[in-house]
């Protein structure tokens, strides 16, 4: 029978002296009843906003607005257990310049009750990693830039470094025409994932917790050393799959939410450690246009890239060299006589250092086509030529009367030659 067929009924049952008091009142039941319930994403949208909220009230309060000066980057580092997040940590700072330690939330939170969640594959509350890791961001070492190692792993965290990234965005609007502007950067927040499979994850964990098992027997046996602490899930290949499946149910899915807001970086970490930083290398090569000022950028942007430069410099060269050949035959060969007349003997001589420097005061090098013919020769050639042009004044006359000195300019012009040298093997 339906539950709203044994409403009625009990309705219809009621006395006609209350009738009109718990008609309303069960009607408001009955209104109250159809009400969906929120879905939990809105629940969990609905917390982050309180926990960011008062987290960040707190942060003004010991802080101050003026001096919530977050990093100018944000790398947030995640992957699977077994990925590699420490072993590359030191090669993604390396990578993007930064020189202050990673922020690894797991050992952020290392309190005993932390502890005892983590080691059965959970994971602390929410208010005290935002609020945790807001305070590690604002230390003066991290204003230029910051790893965050295993942040956001949930979606209540997702939606709080979003509303972290509005606050900077809110305190660069306040401050930009203060003498303050400089310490609220554009900011840059990269999302880097680690990725491996779940049987190489497991693979890792265990083999991992072998590692540190030998270890810890050699220090306790040498008492050289010292001891590792061993993770429950990386003794047993059930708590480590477990673990795997809270990354994948839980963490995967938060960084995944993140692609659209921020730069996104999949690394695919199954391979050697070699690989893996090839491809680490391949995803956070430096991009002026995401990560400078906008009003920086334009400033620049003039300027061409190296990379626009050397596209076609192979055929820019070609073409420049058969058009010597057709258009200036006579010079041409008058720059190829000098280049083996003059700079190759000694050229040959430099054959083990890979460089020659030649000074020349040659009046062939006063014409600046043939200038350009000389290093553009060498460039085909397969060497690196810089010519630079020193004067050089030398007194020519002195007036007795007036004491006047009369100078003419002397150009010399230094050619330098740079190219592969040969090793020279002991035996």
């Amino acid at each position: 029978m339906s539950p709203w067929l044994g409403y009625d009924i009990a309705y219809k049952s009621m006395v006609a002296s209350t009738h009109s008091h718990t008609a309303d009142l069960a009607g408001e039941t009955l209104h109250m009843s159809k009400k969906a319930k929120p879905p939990v994403e809105d629940l969990e949208i609905k917390d982050a906003h309180l926990i960011f909220n008062a987290v960040w009230a707190e942060l003004e309060q010991d802080f101050g607005p003026e001096n919530l000066r977050f990093p100018k980057e944000i790398i947030l580092l995640g992957g699977a257990p077994g990925s590699g997040k420490g072993t590359h940590t030191r090669f993604i700072q390396k990578a993007r310049g930064l020189t202050c330690k990673s922020i690894v939330v797991s050992a952020l939170l290392d309190s005993p009750e932390s502890r005892k969640i983590k080691d059965s594959g959970g994971m602390v509350g929410d208010r005290e990693v935002i609020d945790i890791i807001f305070r590690k961001l604002l230390e003066k070492d991290y204003r230029d830039g910051a790893i965050l190692d295993g942040f956001p792993r949930t979606k209540v965290q997702v939606e709080c470094l979003k509303m972290l990234v509005d606050k900077m965005k809110e305190l660069r609007a306040r401050y930009y025409e203060t003498p303050l502007r400089i310490h609220f950067r554009q900011a840059t927040i990269h999302i880097m994932v680690l990725f491996v499979d779940e049987k190489t994850s497991i693979n890792r964990q265990i083999k991992r917790g072998k590692q540190i098992e030998e270890h810890n027997e050699e220090v306790n046996a040498t008492g050289v050393g010292e001891i590792i602490e061993l993770r429950a899930t990386d003794r047993d290949p059930e708590a480590a799959r477990r673990r795997y499946r809270v990354f994948k149910e839980q963490t995967w899915d938060a960084l995944q939410s993140l692609k659209q807001t921020f730069f996104y970086h999949f690394i695919n970490a199954q391979g050697s450690i070699q690989e893996v930083e090839q491809n680490i290398l391949n995803e956070v090569r430096y991009q002026s246009l995401l990560e400078l000022d906008p009003e920086t950028f334009d400033c620049l942007r003039i300027l061409p890239l190296a990379s626009e430069i050397i596209l076609h410099a192979r055929q820019d060269l070609v073409r420049r060299l058969d058009a010597y050949a057709v258009e200036h035959p006579d010079l041409f060969h008058q720059v190829i006589q000098f280049i083996q007349n003059k700079i190759m003997p000694i050229v040959v001589r430099h054959a083990i250092s890979g460089l020659a420097s030649v000074n020349s005061e040659d009046t062939l090098l006063h014409n600046d086509l043939a200038l350009a013919m000389l290093i553009d020769i060498f460039s085909e050639r397969g060497f690196h030529a810089v010519v630079d042009l020193h004067r050089i004044e030398l007194p020519e006359k002195f007036d007795l009367t007036t004491g006047h000195i009369t100078c003419r300019a002397k150009k010399v012009f230094r050619i330098s030659i740079r190219f592969q040298g040969s090793e020279i093997r002991r035996g």
